[in-house]
């Protein structure tokens, strides 16, 4: 696992941005061998998103030949309610950008059958070529996309039914009002994250510390998901210092230095 430490919020996202435009640019995609790119939503990918939408206004990169993906999407919340995924994907970042609406898939939390819209979209990665790389972010429990606490490590895209913890977190969205946050949403799982190529996650701030000690310096453990990224050959970790609240010197110093190339 490669952890990058940046002073703050700003920093991290520029360099994660400028890691997942390269990726791109160094893929050169074309429309038969497109580049496959896994986005999340939430707050932490806010300022990574407007990175690349700055590249691309710049000229530097174009989302022609990128196909993505999403993480998670609410079940039974209408696909423009302004709090669906669907809705801030384009208002945050799709609809700023030359990325072909043909080329963008996102769960169907309003399917009639949504078991067959999981195994379909678990169908249409592979079809794809598989996820060339899946960015993320992590909650304050660990949990990555929707797999929370408990969440089988093997998992596939399928059925989740939140956790009080995420309701409460979520319910910031919903004016606070706890009985308008759907209880339910379709994720993809942490085996369909690890099929990726590359796992790039931005974590920032302190109520996050606790999260990224057991992602980056504890066991791996279905209690703490996104620690599985532990077991993966190219897992980057982009955080800020008040994430690391909670590593040992020795962890912090550790990176730093990997880093600047005394390791």
């Amino acid at each position: 696992m490669r952890v990058i430490i940046e002073p703050n919020y700003e920093a991290l996202s520029k360099w994660a941005a400028t890691y997942v435009a390269n990726r791109i640019i160094e893929s050169n995609p074309t429309p038969e061998k497109p580049f496959v790119l896994g986005c999340p939503t939430g707050s932490s990918p806010l300022g990574l998103y407007k990175e690349l939408i700055r590249m691309y206004e710049e000229g530097k990169l174009s989302f022609q030949n990128v196909v993505t993906f999403n993480m998670d999407e609410y079940v039974k919340l209408p696909e423009d309610h302004p709090e669906s995924y669907h809705s801030f994907m384009w208002k945050n970042f799709f609809s700023h950008i030359d990325i072909k609406p043909e080329n963008v898939h996102i769960l169907n939390g309003n399917a009639p059958d949504l078991i067959a819209e999981c195994e379909h979209y678990e169908r249409m990665i592979a079809e794809a070529g598989g996820i060339d790389l899946f960015m993320g972010g992590i909650g304050p429990d660990g949990h990555l996309a929707f797999n929370e606490p408990g969440s089988s490590l093997s998992s596939r895209t399928r059925i989740k039914t939140l956790t009080t913890d995420t309701i409460h977190a979520n319910s910031r969205f919903f004016d606070g009002d706890l009985s308008l946050v759907p209880k339910q949403a379709l994720t993809v799982g942490i085996g369909t994250v690890m099929d990726a190529k590359e796992v790039l996650i931005v974590v920032n701030g302190h109520n996050k510390a606790r999260a990224l000690q057991h992602v980056i310096d504890g066991e791996v453990s279905h209690k703490w998901t996104a620690s599985m990224l532990q077991m993966h050959p190219h897992a980057i970790v982009v955080c800020d210092e008040a994430a690391c609240d909670e590593l040992t010197v020795g962890t912090y110093k550790y990176y730093l230095d990997k880093e600047r190339g005394n390791l």
